[in-house]
């Protein structure tokens, strides 16, 4: 039996979730209809121009997107701390860039509000609060927006996508990397294109564009990062499992080489390795990866203490062990 999607969703387990939606008519989301001759190329933009103004109201990150010709894929990162700090006013703002909202909220904005209305409108925009963590009100915002404006398009009603999206779970960091590696390589892997760099309409293009500087004028999402020469003291949170995006070129690029009987399309063994075809210098990047200063360990003592100090604080580690004077 079917499960509700809330369900498969828990953030004491993990906050990375993989999320597939296919089209549901023969005609494509994307790409050229074979048997109509009609080009739906252009779509593939409204993904993303979707997903970049998304990614600017809602508090889940992107980690990496792929839109193929009648489905797409994403990888996001549910950021409950970063909603929970956001004050009301922030709230209702960013949910308001998407709908209307009631007049009682709008007064509250205005300063024109007080008693009963002031609790009420505070009690909305909690509930708003709450949704704009919510991977369900992320995906519905997406698909129905691309399913209106395709109907619209075709001048037709009815269903756009086969069904409800597909939900996946990822539960630690290995999960994670090989998941955001297998919807990097979709189009290499469809034969849609050479390497994963060439690969139009996915997060690998897009970081990979942003090291060669030769990024498309279009809009595109913002990308939770990997650690490159920018984000070498970023937080842990500010990144994906303070990952180098070095490695996980590497990593994409030798998996996208394997051949599979099951798949149509692979990155050809006798191309160069992505850093050189990138133009990467593996000794310079290296030297730019090297911490500008050295951190300040945030507890010293002995490890039991240290142990005592992260579970009170919540933390799964602390550094400063090296530190201990004996």
């Amino acid at each position: 039996m079917t499960r509700a999607r809330y369900t498969q969703v828990s953030l004491d387990s993990t906050s990375y979730y993989h999320c597939i939606c296919r089209c549901v008519r023969r005609a494509f989301l994307c790409g050229r209809d074979h048997y109509s001759g009609q080009d739906y190329e252009h779509r593939r933009q409204w993904v993303v121009d979707r997903l970049a103004v998304l990614g600017e109201v809602f508090a889940i990150d992107l980690c990496a997107y792929a839109v193929m010709s009648n489905h797409y894929h994403v990888v996001v990162r549910i950021n409950e701390k970063q909603a929970s700090g956001w004050g009301d006013t922030e709230v209702a703002e960013r949910w308001m860039q998407l709908f209307r909202g009631p007049e009682v909220v709008k007064r509250w904005l205005s300063g024109q509000t007080e008693g009963g209305e002031t609790l009420k409108a505070l009690e909305i925009i909690g509930l708003w609060r709450e949704r704009l963590y919510d991977l369900g009100w992320f995906m519905k915002c997406l698909n129905e927006y691309l399913a209106r404006r395709a109907n619209e398009e075709d001048c037709c009603k009815g269903r756009f996508w086969e069904g409800r999206y597909k939900c996946q779970a990822l539960l630690d960091e290995k999960a994670v990397l090989q998941c955001m590696a297998y919807v990097d390589l979709n189009p290499v892997r469809a034969a849609m294109a050479a390497t994963p760099e060439e690969s139009d309409y996915t997060s690998i293009q897009q970081r990979t564009s942003a090291i060669s500087g030769t990024g498309k004028q279009s809009q595109t999402p913002r990308l939770l990062p990997l650690v490159d020469d920018t984000h070498v003291e970023a937080d842990d949170n500010e990144t994906v499992f303070r990952f180098r995006l070095m490695d996980y070129l590497v990593i994409v690029d030798s998996t996208g080489r394997s051949i599979r009987h099951d798949k149509r399309g692979a990155v050809s063994l006798e191309a160069a390795d992505i850093l050189n075809r990138l133009g990467i210098n593996e000794s310079v990047w290296l030297q730019h990866m090297r911490p500008r200063r050295k951190r300040l360990p945030v507890a010293v003592g002995s490890v039991v203490r240290l142990k005592e100090y992260a579970a009170h604080t919540g933390r799964r580690w602390v550094a400063g062990q090296s530190q201990m004077v004996c």
